[in-house]
């Protein structure tokens, strides 16, 4: 077999060609080289240029044990020999001395996890944190229980991503889980890959549009990001997607391919973060009615044998939308629709306030948090504006039929944005104005423009698309929507473009200075960090939270 080699490096130059043993990369992995075939047709001319080696490889990466790939050495891109110092030489005829051996068995067996002791945990004890004794209580549960399907609503701030990583490290210790898949809004995927990475040395991957380009010109055009990582992290938004969906089909199978109930298990572990944003919403309905996300999680979930679903709000008050929650976690002990059973509740929620959560003493283990109201007086200018708004509503609604039910939705989202920008600041009010006031310029007159009577999908998906977005993602969205929301409603008269231009010139005017409730606050603000007499500067510290962009530069400018 070496001399082989050895005529097959002659032949291709002085490229190095593996050999048994060998640690090599190939394909951005580590492999060690099990088998390796040189082509058979080896000979003269243009067949022995054209060398080609079968060389058979065993992954040595963490978390893909067993994995196996067989490449031709000389055509596969990024291909490379490792140094021979990557792996122990097994050749020489030293011996380890006695206490040097018992010190490794020692090592092994200190470390080793035996997957039927429900008592020894060893995910704490390799974290990079300082775990707190009720975090334990999850990582706990899952260890004992056959199958993990847990619901994590811990109060803000208690560490649910601490708790799911022990119980993410704890289950791939034991040979539980391999395959993993977080799934969290797009705003939190670096929070993901850094805390699993930065705490438990876990190699997450963020799975999105921009990898996977890059994941082909590395793997080839075939590569599928969910074969080729273990450990994977990816956005709510991205999972919805056309790409997103057609990779999954790859691995799990269409919808289609199992009409009798039967799911392939490719994945081990799912993580969904901020669950409630999956919940089918169900405000007016006796019935939950599915989202998108909701219809989404509920594909997925049949391939994962273990579950972990985290939300510090998991119930939004109706009982057929945190029942289908439930359902969605555990499909064999909770039913959409039907009280869940209270023993059942116990082994699948885990939740705990901070006010609940004491020190060894008695003593609380959190500061109190208290909330204060600031009362704000309106002066008759602005609410001048409300009057004019309220107008503006009640005109819109007044052309509606009861038939016309994506009318009214566009109407309703119309109005809402409005009264959410205007209750912000005026400069949030006036940017939304001038955007809708824009669109209908362009547009020209549009007498013909009836009501639309079906709910369009992306009205249906909005209150969901927005849920995930940032600041900036979310002024894009609601700019987009209140244009498009033109073509449902009917066509505005005079009295309702003369409503929308008056409030136009009131938001010109009044956005260079502070209205009512800026003034309330600002109040407040010198109060805290200046002293008595206003003289000087106090330690204290604020943060101040807003909603929109444009109100956060509209009160930096202010208080500068």
């Amino acid at each position: 077999m070496t001399s082989a080699v050895q005529r097959a490096t002659e032949r291709t130059g002085a490229e190095q060609l593996p050999e048994e043993g060998n640690l090599v990369e190939v394909r951005g992995q580590s492999w060690v080289v099990a088998r390796v075939e040189p082509s058979p047709r080896a000979g003269d001319g243009d067949d022995a240029r054209r060398g080609a080696t079968l060389v058979h490889l065993q992954s040595v990466a963490d978390g893909r044990f067993g994995d196996t790939l067989s490449v031709i050495w000389e055509v596969e891109p990024g291909r490379r020999v490792l140094p021979a110092g990557s792996l122990p030489d097994a050749s020489t005829d030293s011996y380890d001395s006695p206490n040097r051996l018992a010190a490794f068995l020692d090592a092994v067996r200190w470390s080793a996890v035996a997957s039927a002791d429900a008592r020894t945990l060893q995910a704490p004890f390799r974290s990079g944190v300082a775990v707190e004794p009720y975090q334990l209580e999850p990582v706990s549960r899952a260890v004992g229980a056959p199958r993990v399907n847990l619901l994590l609503a811990d109060d803000v701030g208690l560490g649910k991503t601490i708790e799911a990583g022990l119980v993410v490290q704890e289950l791939l210790l034991r040979g539980r889980a391999r395959r993993a898949m977080v799934v969290c809004p797009a705003g939190l995927t670096l929070k993901w890959r850094d805390e699993m990475a930065e705490k438990f040395g876990l190699e997450f991957t963020i799975v999105d549009s921009e990898h996977c380009a890059r994941l082909r010109r590395t793997h080839g055009t075939a590569a599928n990001p969910f074969r080729v990582h273990p450990l994977t992290i990816v956005s709510l938004p991205w999972l919805r997607g056309q790409k997103a969906q057609r990779l999954l089909d790859e691995v799990i199978g269409a919808p289609e391919e199992s009409p009798d109930g039967e799911h392939k298990r490719f994945f081990d572990l799912l993580v969904l973060d901020e669950a409630h944003h999956v919940a089918p919403a169900a405000p007016k309905q006796v019935y939950a009615v599915d989202s998108q996300q909701t219809k989404l999680i509920r594909r997925l979930v049949p391939h994962f044998e273990h579950r972990l679903f985290l939300s510090a709000t998991p119930h939004n008050g109706y009982p057929e939308s945190y029942t289908a929650l439930l359902e969605l976690i555990d499909d064999q002990r909770f039913a959409r629709g039907v009280d869940p059973d209270k023993e059942a509740l116990k082994d699948t929620v885990v939740r705990r306030l901070k006010s609940t959560v004491t020190n060894a003493d008695g003593t609380p283990r959190f500061r109190t948090r208290r909330t204060r109201e600031l009362p704000v007086d309106y002066t008759p200018q602005e609410r001048e504006i409300h009057g004019l708004l309220g107008e503006f509503a009640e005109q819109r609604r007044r052309k509606l039929t009861p038939k016309a039910r994506g009318g009214r939705r566009a109407a309703d989202l119309v109005t809402l944005l409005l009264k959410k920008r205007l209750f912000s600041s005026p400069a949030a009010f006036l940017h939304t104005v001038q955007v809708y006031l824009s669109h209908l310029e362009d547009t020209g007159p549009a007498k013909g423009r009836a009501a639309a009577a079906e709910v369009p999908e992306w009205l249906e998906e909005f209150a969901d698309l927005v849920a995930d977005l940032d600041d900036t993602g979310l002024v894009d969205a609601e700019d987009d929507a209140l244009t498009r929301s033109t073509s449902l409603t009917p066509a505005e008269d005079g009295r309702e473009l003369d409503l929308l231009q008056e409030m136009e010139r009131w938001a010109l005017t009044h956005e260079a200075a502070p209205d009512s409730k800026a003034e309330t606050f600002i109040r407040a603000l010198k109060a805290i960090c200046r002293t008595p007499d206003g003289k000087h500067w106090t330690d204290q510290r604020v943060v101040v939270f807003t909603e929109y962009r444009d109100t956060q530069e509209w009160l930096h400018d202010l208080l500068q």
